[in-house]
């Protein structure tokens, strides 16, 4: 498997978990500051012009990231990625698409890229408050999910990767102060060998 990442970028959470799962696979980074994202050689990867896209050992490309981690799970059960249980697996996947669609896609977005959202430069500021007040709901939400727990459902799972990724936003970055349980939560997850090897490969240790 081929992995095309850009170091930092939600990308990170699928490196993590190819990590997780100890098979082999190449990374290849994708300079997106240089636009290396709209060139026609990663265009013919993935259209959409962005990462994570996963190169199968079989030929085919899969893109997205909910949808990446979800076959890398399903595809290599002794790693136990994912909830025997449907309903827990269910929840999984609702937090993922949370995170993914709602924290990363509407709040951290409108921080980061406030011109996605805002034609107007004068709007920008108001956009990047509204970003700020997504992204620190959601995290207030996924504090109350942790509740007394080490992690978001019975045990470690996917959809800790997926808050991993948000909160090395948060705290990394220093776009938010996370809550409580979010932070315990982030530092039980850096000190996971697969995040560690992870962020070494790209650079963010």
């Amino acid at each position: 498997m081929k992995l095309f990442y850009a170091p930092g970028a939600c990308s990170l959470g699928i490196h993590i978990i190819l990590e997780e799962i100890g098979v082999p696979y190449e990374a290849q980074a994708v300079n997106l500051r240089e636009g290396e994202q709209f060139k026609p050689a990663f265009l013919a990867v993935n259209p959409k012009s962005k990462v994570p896209a996963l190169l199968l050992d079989h030929g085919e490309i899969l893109t997205e990231w909910v949808a990446i981690a979800g076959y890398l799970a399903a595809t290599n059960p002794q790693a136990r990625l994912v909830p025997e249980d449907p309903l827990e697996w269910a929840r999984a996947t609702e937090i993922m698409v949370y995170v993914n669609s709602y924290m990363h896609g509407q709040g951290f977005s409108r921080i980061f890229r406030p011109d996605r959202f805002a034609p107007n430069p004068e709007d920008k500021d108001a956009v990047r408050a509204e970003g700020r007040r997504m992204f620190a709901e959601g995290f207030a939400l996924m504090d109350e999910r942790l509740g007394d727990k080490d992690f978001l459902l019975s045990h470690y799972t996917i959809a800790d990767v997926a808050l991993f990724y948000v909160s090395y936003w948060a705290e990394g970055r220093q776009t938010l102060t996370l809550p409580p349980r979010v932070a315990a939560h982030y530092a039980r997850m850096k000190s996971r060998p697969a995040v560690i090897s992870a962020m070494n490969a790209e650079g963010l240790a």
